[in-house]
């Protein structure tokens, strides 16, 4: 079974703010920013369930996204990597955040449900826009 076109899924529902949509495609238990250390940045924190993951999409809040544009997707086994071109304005400290090929991890369980995920990007960056420096 191939997890490509629920990871396309979730991102044409976060296109178009459908947050239910999303959560629907994860595990109760579902790992969020596995491996991530704490960098105090509101939307870069472990999280672990669904309810949590929702507490992620809230801190969102905290941002105006001016591009969110997957590149490229690929698959392997029960993960899929998918590359996005992103640039955002954090509201508060009017600083922005753009990063090229910043890569999401989603790892699936054989119900097709994601059960973990990451990004990989630049944490000082976002660090630096959250805080204002």
């Amino acid at each position: 079974m191939s997890n490509l076109p629920t990871v396309q899924s979730i991102y044409a529902a976060f296109g178009s703010g459908d947050i239910p949509a999303i959560l629907g495609r994860l595990r109760d238990d579902v790992e969020w920013e596995y491996g991530l250390a704490d960098s105090g940045v509101p939307w870069l924190q472990r999280r672990r369930g669904r309810a949590d993951v929702a507490m992620f999409f809230q801190s969102l809040a905290a941002l105006e996204f001016r591009k969110f544009e997957p590149t490229a997707m690929f698959e392997s086994g029960n993960m899929v990597v998918a590359l996005i071109d992103i640039e955002l304005l954090v509201k508060a400290t009017g600083k922005t955040i753009s990063e090229e090929q910043e890569t999401h991890i989603w790892t699936f369980d054989e119900a097709g449900q994601a059960m973990r995920f990451t990004h990989k990007v630049d944490s000082l960056q976002h660090y630096r826009a959250f805080v204002g420096s």
